[in-house]
């Protein structure tokens, strides 16, 4: 049995997993914590809240012949979708995570690259390609979501979507904590 057999059967199977019993372990695990193994494929999570912001940035890729034009100094204008989704919603307050707070981190996170030249952000030679700086901003996002978080707290799966234009875009996805 192949690998993509398997993780494909995995993923379509949990739902009726979970239906079948209660609640599944890694929907228990981002919604109230529970056992240290890691989650390799998002479980199904029917409550999402998104908060959409942007940033511009500035970088290049080094003139690395890959990229043709876009090798040198050029601008872009990210529109920043992210996604909090979980299994269930918060048991008094009923949501995903607080509109307001999860606003405000995303805006923190994306103030780190906001106005600014990526060249200079990460270093010289790195490729900031719209894929890599997903994974950057979602890394944002968890390290500050770590620092936050209290026992009730958000604790599901986050995805970030940055859009280059609306024929264009990137994302990165994985769990909270």
């Amino acid at each position: 049995m192949s690998r993509l057999f398997r993780l494909c059967s995995a993923i379509l199977w949990l739902p009726v997993a979970a239906s079948n019993a209660g609640v599944s372990s890694a929907m228990h695990q981002l919604r109230a914590g529970g056992d240290d193994a890691p989650i390799t494929a998002r479980p199904y999570l029917p409550y999402t809240l998104a908060i959409r912001d942007s940033i511009m940035i500035a970088h290049s890729f080094h003139g690395h012949p890959s990229f043709g034009t876009a090798g040198g100094l050029h601008g872009a204008t990210y529109t920043a979708d992210v996604e909090f989704a979980s299994a269930s919603l918060h048991p008094e307050c009923n949501w995903v995570i607080d509109i307001g707070a999860a606003s405000d981190l995303v805006a923190e996170v994306l103030a780190k690259y906001n106005y600014k030249n990526l060249d200079e952000v990460f270093g010289e030679g790195v490729m900031t390609t719209t894929e890599f700086m997903c994974k950057a901003i979602h890394d944002g996002i968890v390290e500050r979501l770590k620092a936050k978080n209290g026992p009730d707290e958000f604790r599901g799966w986050i995805k970030v979507t940055l859009w280059e234009s609306h024929k264009a875009w990137a994302s990165f996805e994985g769990p909270a904590l």
